[in-house]
């Protein structure tokens, strides 16, 4: 089998942790798959995996290998892509993904400007409110809220969020502020967690209040607009109520005991060798996420 197929395999392999994941993305057989590994480490005279029941994984060897196969074969990429003028003008389809609220306010205006920027492209967007494994459901970029667990991705932070608790104007003249979190108990509650009886809001200083939301929803919109309407308190994301927090529809409560910030990132699993056409939306959307005041 020829050098750079074997590379691809072991590449495909090593990132979904499975010959049977692997083959499915290279399209190829998990039997071919398996003989293409063997036969690398034979030629290598090295163990680049380590094989049990359950899952494959990466040995020390491997990993270093690993990542020269892959900037190997991303350069050759690269280089068929100049060689087609690509670099000019990026064509062809990339896939992203982005939580619901962020990718509507934030993510879908960048979206349309790389559409026009680049008229031989190609955008599918997939916004959900749950961390979507890239690797897994064949995706290019993901715009992420929170800690990055997976290092294997390269990553860029374009700003902070935080975890807000608000009410309306209307609504806190007629019951007042709550001072602590624990004075929510007494408090009308909105929440966006669906149908579940109770749910726990954690707060600085080692806090937490287990409270029954008077009326659960299924969006953060809905829950956002019940809060403006006057009728209760809700949490949400910052960026998810920037808009009702400047015109004055919702003010914060609580805020001294509010969690730490969490990141936003743009990442991808191309690494600093990405094809241009990942690389032109990536920079498109960390100059215009980085400006953004509702994310910093």
């Amino acid at each position: 089998m020829d050098r750079f197929v074997e590379m691809q395999v072991f590449v495909a392999v090593a990132e979904t942790e499975g010959f049977a994941s692997g083959s499915r993305k290279l399209g190829i057989s998990p039997p071919v798959a398996t003989r293409a590994v063997a036969d690398l480490e034979s030629r290598l005279g090295v163990k680049l995996l380590t094989r049990t029941t359950r899952y494959v994984r990466v040995t020390d060897a491997g990993k270093r290998y690993l990542e020269d196969c892959k900037r190997i074969l991303s350069e050759i990429t690269e280089a068929d892509d100049a060689a087609a003028g690509i670099n000019g003008e990026p064509s062809g389809h990339i896939a992203i993904t982005a939580p619901v609220v962020l990718g509507r306010m934030f993510v879908q205006p960048g979206v349309i400007e790389y559409l026009n920027r680049y008229p031989k492209m190609d955008v599918s967007a997939l916004y959900l409110d749950r961390v979507v494994n890239l690797l897994e459901e064949g995706l290019d970029v993901g715009i992420r809220v929170g800690e990055l667990a997976d290092s294997s991705m390269r990553a860029a932070r374009v700003g902070t969020v935080r975890r807000v608790v608000c009410a309306s104007p209307d609504y806190i003249a007629r019951m007042g502020l709550p001072q602590k979190p624990e004075d929510l108990l007494e408090h009308t509650i909105v929440s966006a967690n669906g149908v579940n009886p109770s749910i726990e809001w954690k707060f600085s200083q080692e806090k937490s209040v287990r409270i029954k939301p008077r009326l659960s929803l299924t969006t953060n919109e809905s829950a956002i607009d019940t809060a403006v309407a006057g009728f209760g308190i809700v949490r949400q994301m910052s960026y998810q109520v920037a808009q009702q927090l400047e015109n004055g529809q919702l003010k914060i409560l609580l805020s001294d005991y509010e969690l730490p910030p969490l990141p936003v990132h743009v990442l991808h699993r191309e690494g600093r060798y990405a094809s241009a056409k990942i690389r032109c939306f990536v920079d498109l959307m960390v100059e215009r996420l980085r400006v953004n005041k509702a994310l910093n």
